[in-house]
C-alpha cells in the first residue's frame, strides 16, 4: 500500500483505529505517512461510510472510534479472523446465559466469508481438540452484559460499581477497580481491588448484578500474584468448601493437574505417575463432576469421605451394568 491510493489508505486507518482505543493525529499521521490535512480527509470518509469517529482537539488531542447507532464492519487480518472463529465454536458449548445460538449464527455468518486457507485453519483445530461438553444446566450461567461492561472497565481502568450476593447470601453493594477475568471450568471470576475494603478481591461473575461503570479511572495496581489464574487459584484454594473428598489418582501426573487446575483442589506428586488430590465444592454433583473428569485420566481411588466413595461406585456399577 502506498500514501497515494485513498482506498488502500482509508481501509489502513480503520485497521488502526480498531486496534487501539486513542490514536494522536501525529501517531496517525506518521504511520500512514500523509499530512495532517490529509488525515482529517480520510477520517471525514471514514465518517461517511458510517464509522463513528470521535476528534479531540488541541496538542494532546486525536482520534478514536466510538460506538455508534449500528454496527459496521470490522477489518480482520488472518489470525484475528482465526482466533474469532475458534472462540465462537467454543462459545456455542460456553456457560454465558443465551450465548450459544447467538455464537452459532455469528459463526455461520463468519464462516461464509472466511478464504478457504482460514477455513481449513479453523477446521485443523476443531478436529483435533475435544471439548468436555457438561449435561444439563451443569453450572452457573453467566449474564453476557455483565461481561462486555466488565471486560470494558478492565480494559479501560475504569472503576465499576455493582451488586454482589457473598457465599453466605449477604447482597452487598461494591465500587472496585477491575484487574482481569478469569474462566474457570464453567465459572467466571473477576480479580479486582475492592476501594471499600482496601484489598484484592476474587468474584464470581454469576453473583455480581447490575454492574455498572463509575466513570473514575485508576492506575492499575501490582497484583500480588504472577497472574490472575493464579490468584483465582489461591483464593479458591482458601476459600471454605461445603463438600470435600481426597483421591489418589494413578496415571500422567500432568494429565491430572490440567484437569484439577482450575477447580481450587490441593495436588501432592507422591511419583510420577501417583498423585494425591485434595477436592473442593459447593455442591456434591461438582465434587462428583471433578472426580469423573479425574477417572477419565487416570485410575481414580476415593480415599474420603466414604459417602462420596459409595457415590463413585454406585455410579461406575451403573455404567458397567449399561455397557
Amino acid at each position: 500500500m502506498t500514501a497515494n491510493d485513498p482506498t488502500a489508505r482509508v481501509l489502513q486507518l480503520l485497521s488502526l483505529l480498531q486496534t487501539y482505543k486513542f490514536w494522536s493525529g501525529n501517531e496517525l499521521s506518521g504511520r500512514l505517512g500523509v499530512s495532517g490535512r490529509t488525515l482529517r480527509r480520510d477520517i471525514d470518509r471514514l465518517r461517511e461510510l458510517g464509522y463513528p469517529v470521535d476528534a479531540t482537539p488541541g496538542a494532546a488531542g486525536g482520534y478514536r472510534l466510538t460506538s455508534g447507532a449500528h454496527m459496521p464492519p470490522l477489518l480482520l487480518d488472518d489470525d484475528e479472523a482465526v482466533a474469532i472463529a475458534v472462540g465462537l465454536r467454543a462459545a456455542a458449548g460456553a456457560s454465558i446465559d443465551g450465548i450459544e445460538d447467538t455464537a452459532v449464527r455469528a459463526m455461520a455468518k463468519l464462516e461464509q466469508v472466511l478464504p478457504d486457507r482460514l477455513r481449513r485453519r479453523v477446521n485443523a483445530v476443531h478436529s483435533n481438540v475435544v471439548p468436555l461438553r457438561w449435561a444439563g444446566s451443569g453450572g452457573p450461567k453467566v449474564d453476557p452484559e455483565a461481561l462486555a461492561v466488565l471486560a470494558q472497565a478492565c480494559r479501560d481502568n475504569e472503576e465499576v460499581r455493582f451488586g454482589y450476593q457473598r457465599r453466605d447470601g449477604e447482597e452487598t453493594r461494591r465500587l472496585v477497580q477491575p484487574h482481569q477475568l478469569v474462566s474457570a471450568g464453567r465459572r467466571w471470576y473477576l480479580v479486582a481491588w475492592d476501594c471499600r475494603r482496601t484489598d484484592w478481591r476474587t468474584f464470581r461473575v454469576d453473583r455480581l448484578s447490575a454492574p455498572t461503570l463509575a466513570g473514575a479511572r485508576f492506575d492499575p495496581r501490582p497484583l500480588p500474584a504472577a497472574d490472575a489464574a493464579e490468584f483465582v487459584a489461591r483464593s479458591l484454594s482458601a476459600m471454605p468448601a461445603a463438600h470435600n473428598a481426597t483421591v489418589v489418582a494413578r496415571g500422567p501426573v500432568d494429565a491430572v493437574r490440567e484437569v484439577v487446575g482450575w477447580s481450587g483442589s490441593d495436588m501432592e506428586v507422591l511419583d510420577e505417575q501417583t498423585c494425591r488430590v485434595r477436592l473442593r465444592a459447593d455442591s456434591p454433583r461438582w465434587l462428583d463432576s471433578v472426580i469423573v473428569m479425574i477417572a477419565v485420566v487416570a485410575e481414580v481411588e476415593v480415599v474420603d469421605p466414604p459417602e462420596v466413595a459409595d457415590r463413585i461406585a454406585a455410579m461406575a456399577g451403573r455404567l458397567g451394568a449399561g455397557s
